[in-house]
């Protein structure tokens, strides 16, 4: 089966995700292809760029394909212009409600209007959000495939062994103010510790600092369901999020995390100092999350899936 990938960048978040996908399915014997497209590095006109130079690139492309996988909205302007039998688009969060947040409402406005018909541009839509998929489907009437993001654990060979910093609070994601990095920043001088943020930085280093931390904390005013989650699970450092998007499908409160509301500085504080000073806590629910994300979310468990999805598509 012959496959293109089109994602603005295959490191970190979505891209990574699409990374990881490619590699597997390559050694179950598909033939993957990634396509790279630059684009303009500046917020408001990075994903339009991104968007018009891969048109451009598209349309030169004579390649005939399987599939063609986009794996963000952005990525379906470029989708719609490859030859391919079969056209899927990964949606990872509501768009508008992304770019209202980020950008305003004037131009979520402008994206509801054309959210519909961009999503069309696909034969099968999936996401790794069963929010998103509800949501969707009683906004616009569509169906969603639900694909989780797998875990891959042998990638964790790479990390090497560290010793434990006290007191080391980590925190992994884009600066952005749905990430809600500014909350964390606001009470850091209160924290009976140190945050280290990793924020632009490999996936080996970024996991390296998780591994010696105390508490991974993920401030998100919005979300689906970051995979570093699952890599703190695995890794056995306990999690404090925000219960929004699907983080509280993975982050039991008081089982397998902490939970609290989102845009609440106070109640994050406290949640950091007292786990911090709560080791018989923190391994309790550290030990609940190794078992749940090695149950949910390895290759091991989803890869059949993920087969499974692209032989369908072929048929």
């Amino acid at each position: 089966m012959k496959i293109l990938f089109i994602s603005p960048r295959y490191g970190g978040g979505i891209g990574g995700h699409a990374f990881r996908v490619a590699e597997k399915l390559r050694e179950y014997g598909y033939d993957v292809k990634l396509m790279h497209i630059p684009h303009v590095p500046i917020k408001n006109i990075k994903n339009p760029s991104f968007a018009l130079f891969g048109t451009a690139k598209a349309l030169f492309d004579r390649e005939k394909y399987d599939v063609v996988h986009a794996w963000n909205v952005p990525a379906a302007f470029v989708m719609k212009f490859i030859k391919a039998r079969k056209k899927v688009l990964s949606v990872h969060g509501v768009y508008s409600e992304q770019v209202e947040a980020i950008h305003s409402t004037a131009t979520s406005d402008m994206v509801n209007l054309a959210e519909s018909k961009v999503l069309k541009f696909a034969n099968v839509l999936t996401t790794d959000s069963k929010l998103v998929q509800k949501t969707y489907k009683e906004k616009l009437g569509l169906d969603f495939v639900y694909l989780p993001a797998p875990l891959d654990t042998n990638k964790f060979k790479e990390i090497p062994d560290v010793k434990k910093k006290a007191n080391q609070i980590v925190y992994i994601g884009r600066d952005s103010f749905e990430k809600g990095i500014d909350i964390l920043r606001k009470i850091e001088p209160k924290i009976n510790g140190t945050v280290v943020y990793c924020t632009n930085i490999p996936w080996k280093d970024a996991m390296t600092a998780l591994k010696e931390s105390a508490v991974l904390v993920v401030p998100s005013r919005m979300e689906s369901l970051p995979q570093t989650i699952k890599e703190a699970f695995y890794l056995k450092i306990p999690v404090i999020a925000t219960s929004v998007g699907d983080i509280p499908e993975v982050v039991k409160n008081d089982t397998t995390g902490i939970l609290i509301p989102p845009n609440d500085a106070d109640k994050l504080l406290d949640a950091i100092n007292n786990l911090l000073t709560n080791q018989e806590k923190a391994e309790k629910l550290t030990d609940s999350a190794y078992d749940f994300v090695i149950k949910n979310f390895t290759w091991d468990v989803l890869l059949p899936k993920y087969v499974e999805f692209y032989e369908n598509l072929a048929k």
